[in-house]
């Protein structure tokens, strides 16, 4: 009988964990939306300051600098969703499916974050690609 109730409790937590991993990803899904709604808002009116003749932020070097936006922590949430929906990806592959080949702070940033994964033992590399840790 006690092997009955501790599978049971398995069960019941497996599940919950499935649902609440679900609502997370659905949360995400809704948070990526707003954020390229932002994102495009932003533009317009970055569009026109420059029509009024609004000075533009200053940039240091030429470089310049997003908004951070996003809590502490959500590079790493979105790599961890990345990988978990596409199996084993490389470096490339994961900056592809975020959108961020070619942009040399998102990419260093993906490289910090996967790093840091890798050495909470979230993440593991086998075969050159990242897998979520078993």
């Amino acid at each position: 009988m006690d092997s009955s109730i501790l599978t049971d409790t398995q069960a019941f937590i497996t599940k919950q964990r499935d649902a609440l991993l679900q609502q997370r990803e659905s949360i995400f899904s809704q948070q990526q939306e707003l954020q390229q709604q932002l994102d495009a808002v932003n533009a317009m009116l970055a569009k026109f300051d420059v029509f009024e003749g609004k000075p533009t932020a200053p940039t240091s070097g030429g470089r310049t600098r997003r908004a951070r936006n996003l809590p502490h922590g959500s590079k790493r949430d979105a790599l961890l969703h990345v990988i978990r929906n596409n199996g084993g990806l490389s470096r490339g592959e994961i900056l592809e499916k975020m959108g961020l080949k070619g942009d040399k702070a998102g990419e260093m940033s993906v490289s910090n974050a996967l790093t840091a994964l890798t050495k909470s033992q979230q993440v593991e590399r086998r075969d050159g690609k990242y897998h979520l840790a078993v």
